[in-house]
């Protein structure tokens, strides 16, 4: 009896959402893993939601902030552990901010899209983040302004210091800078040197990264971030996967341990 008014509490709030999204730039694209996926358009950059078939836990709607979301991504190698997600209740989302590497304007477009989906979906405030390499870029600096709204935060292979991925100097076109302002601003803007709010929070970190990974090095990336966040109080754990690099294989993908923590919202 609980199961089936608890159902029906969820039914109705979801049919609730849905007539209060028929009013804004928001739209049932698609079935997604048995939910629903809603494509949010907020003029220049957008962004999706997917909404899971079955109530999350209590009743409340826990949500994973995926990035980077470029071409088909997240695609059909992030499935198997959205779908452990979502399949527990867990919303999905995404924004699309361009190649901004972690920039001031694609950190202004994910508080922008924060600021939609949140209260128009019924959002828990604070998000899960998930970070896949570039994305470790664009998530982390919007973190570290926005502490009080990430519960945790979850990454594969992420780039972490813009020296190390994509190099001061294409880091500075995505900038609109020289690469001499870049580099006098550094600190400002290098998730690396930026994670002490995060660490004061008390947010945990978990990343999975191959220890022969060339693109987006593990000791200058993940390695140097737990290296400062541990000095500064902050709990973070790596799993390393050896001799494997920046590439899409099940070991990265498929990790049971990354999902127990995002389920959790930490350790």
């Amino acid at each position: 009896m609980r199961s089936s008014i608890r159902m029906q509490s969820w039914i109705a709030t979801v049919t609730a959402v849905a007539a209060s999204l028929a009013t804004c730039n928001v739209s049932h694209a698609a079935d997604v893993y048995g939910g629903i996926r809603y494509e949010v358009d907020l003029g220049d950059i957008r962004g999706f939601v997917l909404a899971p078939p079955t109530p999350g836990p209590e009743g409340k709607r826990p949500w994973i902030w995926y990035a980077p979301v470029l071409g088909n991504n997240p695609g059909k190698q992030t499935e198997w552990m959205l779908r452990q997600l979502f399949e527990k209740g867990y919303y999905v989302v995404g924004v699309n901010v361009g190649e901004s590497q972690g920039n001031p304007a694609g950190r202004r477009g994910y508080s922008d899209f924060y600021k939609k989906i949140v209260p128009e979906f019924k959002l828990e405030p604070k998000a899960r983040l998930l970070a896949q390499s570039r994305g470790g870029l664009m998530l982390y600096n919007w973190a570290v302004e926005n502490p009080e709204k990430v519960q945790c935060i979850a990454g594969i292979y992420p780039a972490c210091d813009l020296r190390s991925y994509p190099r001061i100097a294409n880091a500075a076109k995505a900038y609109g800078m020289t690469v001499e302002q870049m580099e006098a601003t550094l600190k400002e803007h290098n998730p690396v040197d930026r994670v002490e709010p995060l660490a004061k929070a008390g947010v945990p970190i978990l990343h999975i990264h191959g220890d022969s990974d060339k693109l987006v090095p593990l000791d200058a990336n993940s390695g140097e971030l737990q290296k400062r966040y541990r000095a500064l109080g902050g709990t973070m754990e790596i799993i390393t996967v050896p001799g494997i690099g920046h590439t899409v294989v099940p070991e990265f993908f498929q990790e049971p341990r990354m999902v127990e923590f995002l389920l959790k919202g930490g350790f």
